[in-house]
């Protein structure tokens, strides 16, 4: 029986090979001498160097309290760094105040000190590239272990620490405004009509531009109500119209979300499907559009942050993928030690928003509601009934609120001073759009048997003179 786990354990040693592992203590000695004699010096090199980047582990120490200096706004001199490691008790084992005084005097300048933090992690990068292949090697050669999670283990290993290799540099604003001016141009042009991802509903797309490369865009509503459904549609729309999409699905297996692209194209209902009284051949015949679709399904169950971006950076790589979908932010698995599931939840939202600006695609976090909703006389969700998590609110770009006054037992409802029927009606509640207005609501038909969403435009939006009306975006669903 093969193992299976969702822990990675990792050897904590480099293995001994008759080598001496790459290392460079002068250099090392050099980094933290400049520290010690010039304050400032650590803020160059702090996005360069962790303290698992030294070989020595006297040196890790010497660095992690200079760090916890600068937290406090402390200085990183000879006599702070050595008060810091005594009050840890960890003076002794540095080699006490007679090391650090040798220490400090290593360098006259800190003018090279980027320098010699470069070669230092370029050692450590070394080290680790080490102790993972001789890991990977070790677990290949234990058949116990099924190849899949090998493969798993490798890629998560390798994102991790290219993820502390490739870090972005500021750019001068003279070229960040020669794309963005090019992009306008394109959409001035018609070459383009959206700088977006279109989410295939024109009054939502009016609103937003698209759902913008970077862009970490909330769904959320309670249970029941649709937000998996809508989730879909944009989804079907956007892979429709060119922009591969993938969806990771924590909740429903990929059989059932396979089922509910069948009834919206289909015009049949998820009963009809699952208890097969339907057409066989005409339900053939309606997949045949869905099957060249460029949309990708996961559902991995409680799926991590950092395994999300494997599989995420995976699909770019093979199939472009233009935008990921998860479902739903509660359901993934957080950090353990965290405390709290509010900070867990929190830690995940970051992740997804860290996730959109790495990998520079929009990704879409579905979330739950709480239920302080049910308690209130107007049923609109607010920002404030995110669930578990401020953070949220706080991260998101752009967060929508599905919301059927239907289900509520309203008749009618009230939408920009008129009062329309219920039945059958999707409100897309914009509570915030950090690039674009917010606080406005977009209306769309919803046929929950088929479990399809769609606009007519008798139910297009309102929206606001300010905005230029952008060409109607083709929709095939």
């Amino acid at each position: 029986m093969a193992k299976t786990s969702n822990k990675y354990p990792s050897i904590t040693t480099i293995p001994d090979f008759g080598k001496v592992p790459p290392q460079c203590n002068d250099m090392e000695e050099a980094v933290l001498s400049a520290i010690m004699i010039d304050g400032n010096s650590i803020f160059e090199i702090v996005d360069i160097l962790k303290p698992e980047s030294f070989y020595r582990e006297a040196h890790q120490k010497i660095y992690s309290a200079s760090i916890e200096l600068v937290k406090r706004n402390f200085p990183t001199d000879i006599f702070s760094v050595t008060e810091e490691l005594r009050a840890h008790g960890q003076l002794d084992s540095v080699g006490g105040p007679i090391y650090l005084t040798q220490l400090s005097s290593k360098v006259i300048s800190t003018a090279n000190v980027e320098y010699h933090a470069r070669i230092v992690a370029q050692k450590h990068i070394q080290r680790e590239l080490i102790r993972i292949s001789t890991e990977l090697q070790t677990r290949s050669f234990d058949d116990t272990y099924d190849i899949a999670e090998l493969m798993e283990y490798a890629e998560m290993s390798l994102l991790e620490l290219s993820g502390s290799v490739y870090k972005k540099r500021p750019k001068k604003l003279s070229q960040i405004l020669d794309n963005v001016i090019t992009i306008i141009g394109k959409v001035i042009s018609g070459e383009i009509k959206l700088i977006g991802v279109p989410s295939g509903f024109t009054s939502l797309d009016r609103a937003t531009g698209g759902f913008k490369n970077g862009d970490f865009i909330i769904i959320a509503c309670r249970p029941s109500v649709g937000k998996t459904s809508l989730a879909v549609q944009i989804a079907k729309n956007a892979a429709a119209l060119k922009y591969p999409t993938a969806i990771f699905s924590c909740e429903m297996s990929e059989d059932e979300l396979g089922i509910r692209c069948l009834s919206g194209s289909s015009g049949r209902s998820n009963v009809e499907l699952i208890n097969g009284r339907c057409d066989l051949d005409q339900v053939i015949k309606s997949s045949e559009s869905l099957n060249q679709l460029p949309l990708y399904i996961d559902d991995t169950s409680g799926i991590s942050v950092i395994e999300l971006k494997a599989k995420a950076r995976r699909l770019i790589m093979e199939h472009g993928i233009k935008m990921i979908i998860v479902d739903y932010l509660q359901l993934m698995t957080g950090s353990e030690d965290l405390g709290s599931r509010e900070q867990e939840v929190s830690s995940i939202s970051r992740g997804l928003k860290g996730i959109a600006k790495d990998l520079n695609i929009p990704v879409i976090g579905l979330s739950q509601l709480n239920r302080l909703i049910e308690t209130r006389s107007d049923k609109k969700p607010k920002l404030s009934d995110l669930r578990e998590s401020g953070a949220i609110e706080q991260d998101a770009d752009i967060v929508i609120f599905p919301h059927r006054p239907e289900i509520y037992g309203d008749k009618t409802v009230l939408i920009n001073d008129i009062e329309e029927p219920a039945k059958g009606l999707m409100l897309l509640i914009l509570a915030k759009n950090r690039n674009g207005i917010a606080n406005i609501e977009l209306k769309l038909k919803c046929n929950e048997s088929l479990t399809n969403i769609y606009e007519e435009d008798e139910f297009k939006a309102n929206i606001p003179p300010e905005f230029t009306p952008i060409d109607d975006i083709d929709r095939p669903f």
